[in-house]
């Protein structure tokens, strides 16, 4: 009882303090969760800790509605407030699937060092993403770390791609030959346009356009077996396999290029078939050539 008198009287005292026009402070009451919840939700731009009462509100990044619904993002558009809009693929990414083709095109030389400014200034971003996408090419072994220059480019001998043609050939022909005593001949039909994919390619004489279209198929391949981290390894192997190019050597010509490029086609009619002699053969003659 004696508390609810002492409410109304302290409610009574506000009300005239308020009607007079005398400012009234008020200790704020504790919130449970339903309410700080609340708070949260309708104060998006404050956060805890923060002293937000006099600082003007920075838009944050967002999630385009398009992508919530999954139609195409309007990153690439830009956006039409002038807001950020949250990009799904990274520059580091970006950066790395950048440098990977111009070493496959023989535009970064081996033995030539390069710096991350002078890289980001080609790509057109800071040189932090450049430096942070170098770093995943040194562990693969494409690049080197020079301190206080950059990064050289690995100068790879033929004994080099030949161990890795030997190590691709040990871990995928295995892989192949279990596939093809299991795998259904439709399933192998299904794999025909990546093969053509790479005939054309190789007609093209575009090494870049080549060595993604060979990937993909074999990448296609050996996703059959339903083992990831395989997938991921020969990938790796299979990349290693094609950049840099050797110092001194000429690139691939379109011939060989097609040459490599039919045997693909020849292995989907083998493996259709069953036909294990056959499938061993081209599969072997194919890691061969490709050291």
């Amino acid at each position: 009882m004696e508390q609810a008198r002492s409410r109304r009287a302290q409610g009574s005292a506000e009300s005239s303090a308020e009607s007079d026009g005398a400012p009234v402070c008020r200790v704020p009451a504790q919130l449970g969760a339903g309410d700080g919840a609340r708070e949260r939700s309708a104060a998006p731009g404050s956060a805890r800790g923060e002293h937000t009462h006099s600082e003007t509100p920075i838009p944050g990044p967002r999630v385009d509605e398009r992508t919530q619904r999954g139609e195409p993002s309007a990153a690439g558009r830009g956006a039409q407030d002038g807001r950020p809009v949250v990009q799904r693929a990274s520059v580091r990414r970006q950066i790395v699937d950048a440098l990977r083709t111009a070493l496959v095109a023989g535009e970064l030389a081996p033995g030539e060092v390069y710096s991350a400014p002078a890289l980001g200034e080609r790509f057109g971003v800071s040189a932090t993403p450049v430096r942070e996408a170098m770093q995943q090419l040194a562990l693969e072994g494409a690049v080197e770390v020079v301190p206080n220059r950059g990064f050289r480019v690995v100068v790879r001998g033929a004994r080099e791609l030949a161990e890795l043609a030997e190590i691709r050939a040990l871990v995928e022909v295995p892989v192949i030959l279990r596939l093809a005593r299991t795998v259904p001949a439709e399933s192998w039909a299904e794999l025909r346009p990546l093969a053509d994919a790479t005939v054309r390619a190789a007609s093209s004489g575009g090494r870049v356009t080549y060595a993604e279209a060979d990937r993909a198929f074999h990448r296609a391949v050996l996703a059959l077996a339903g083992n990831e981290q395989l997938v991921r390894i020969a990938e790796d192997l299979h990349r290693r396999a094609q950049w840099p190019l050797v110092q001194g050597s000429a690139p691939r010509s379109r011939a060989e290029l097609i040459a490599d490029a039919a045997e693909h086609a020849a292995l989907l009619d083998a493996l259709a078939g069953q036909d294990l002699a056959a499938v061993q053969a081209l599969v072997s003659k194919h890691f061969d050539g490709a050291s």
